[in-house]
């Protein structure tokens, strides 16, 4: 899934740990990522925080997108920070899901606080060498 995500590899996001339910990224704020009050534009904050539900929510047999999203800004980010995205599944019934997303900066406070709601295609997760689809 990494390979294919061009987004996260174009802004630096990394996925350094995924396990059932639960994945981490890590995005360091870039000077292009600053916007005009001098400070990490907040889509970027969301786009790390969606990065890691993705990748939470996709570690069982279906493709999962994301049905809806909410994120509440707590403190700003800088340039020059590195940002962490820790996601974990608070709930699954059926094919949708809940999991809750929190953006921590260097020092370990809190950025962001992410909120999203999943739901699971009946497209089953391919690996490298399976070709076939499936409806949506």
């Amino acid at each position: 899934m990494y390979a294919a995500d061009r987004a996260s590899r174009h802004l630096g996001i990394d996925i350094t740990d995924v396990a059932p339910g639960r994945a981490r990224a890590t995005m360091t704020v870039a000077d292009t990522m600053i916007n005009g009050h001098d400070l990490c534009h907040g889509g970027y904050l969301f786009l790390l925080a969606d990065t890691a539900f993705a990748f939470a929510c996709n570690t069982y047999d279906r493709v999962t997108v994301a049905a809806a999203c909410d994120v509440v800004f707590v403190r700003s980010a800088l340039a020059g920070q590195r940002l962490v995205a820790d996601a974990v599944e608070r709930l699954r019934h059926g094919r949708s899901g809940i999991y809750d997303v929190t953006v921590t900066n260097d020092d370990g406070e809190v950025v962001a606080e992410f909120r999203g709601r999943s739901r699971a295609t009946r497209r089953p997760i391919l690996d490298d060498a399976d070709t076939a689809v499936t409806d949506v």
